[in-house]
């Protein structure tokens, strides 16, 4: 029985998987093509979406839908927000975000996916150690993606996109699909003696709310992760142990 934390929880996108390009480049298609089409048909400025600064403070870590909506309000945009079988061709944020889901798996195929093998390193690490490890995404794709990149038997519990809807549990900065995942993951679930790893400011945060122990905040971007609740900051899953992770716990018991 180790003294570190039962189980750890990861996001996907950016922590596990490199598909935030390929996440980018869907929203930042299906965003141009809407406001170049909407600046036209009302005569206004066309100012296209940014892949870099609009996706990360916007979309990323959220929900599809929440993405969208939130979004075209930094542009002071509303539109119905739908029904969730609404056409692509719509004017609804459903529509939107459905219209984003087909660019996505229309651009996996184009672009590939890859996976950190440092990070992919760490979890084996964590399961040699007798911590439960999960995924827990906003993904409607996540065990696709995960399928793909031959990882999926590592992890124990997925809670993605589907299974929120299912559930309809709130996406981030709300922690509920951190908190479901954990449940999945051990009989007697306990966010103090859990971890999660997150690249997201809405993920961090997302962990934070929760009460979840350490918060690893996997800062890729330079987004200063620390400032949303993150209480360990790495750049890049080379420097991290299962081993270390467990002092982190123990040092926090002794506390």
């Amino acid at each position: 029985m180790t003294n570190g934390p039962d189980a750890m929880v990861f996001d996907l996108d950016g922590v596990i998987t490199f598909t935030a390009r390929v996440h980018a480049a869907a929203w930042k298609e299906l965003f141009d093509s809407y406001l170049a089409a909407r600046a036209q048909r009302l005569g206004q400025s066309f100012v296209p979406f940014d892949a870099k600064s609009d996706y990360l403070q916007y979309v990323d870590g959220k929900p599809r839908y929440d993405g969208v909506a939130s979004f075209l309000s930094s542009r002071g945009i509303q539109i119905p927000f739908g029904h969730a079988d609404d056409s692509p061709e719509a004017e609804t944020v459903t529509a939107l975000g459905n219209r984003k889901d087909e660019l996505f798996k229309r651009k996996v195929d184009e672009m590939g996916v890859d996976y950190d093998h440092q990070a992919v390193r760490f979890v084996e690490d964590l399961l040699a150690h007798g911590i439960h490890v999960g995924i827990a995404s906003s993904s409607k794709n996540a065990i696709p993606i995960l399928t793909r990149c031959g990882i999926l038997g590592l992890f124990e519990a997925v809670v993605d996109g589907n299974v929120s809807d299912n559930r309809r549990l709130h996406g981030k900065p709300a922690p509920d699909i951190f908190l479901a995942c954990l449940s999945e993951l051990v009989a007697s679930p306990d966010a103090e003696r859990a971890a999660i790893a997150e690249d997201a400011i809405a993920g961090v945060e997302a962990g934070r709310n929760g009460g979840f122990r350490l918060v690893l905040g996997v800062d890729r971007t330079h987004s200063r992760l620390e400032q949303y609740g993150a209480n360990w900051v790495i750049t890049d899953f080379r420097e991290i142990t299962a081993a270390q992770v467990i002092s982190f716990f123990e040092s926090a018991q002794v506390a």
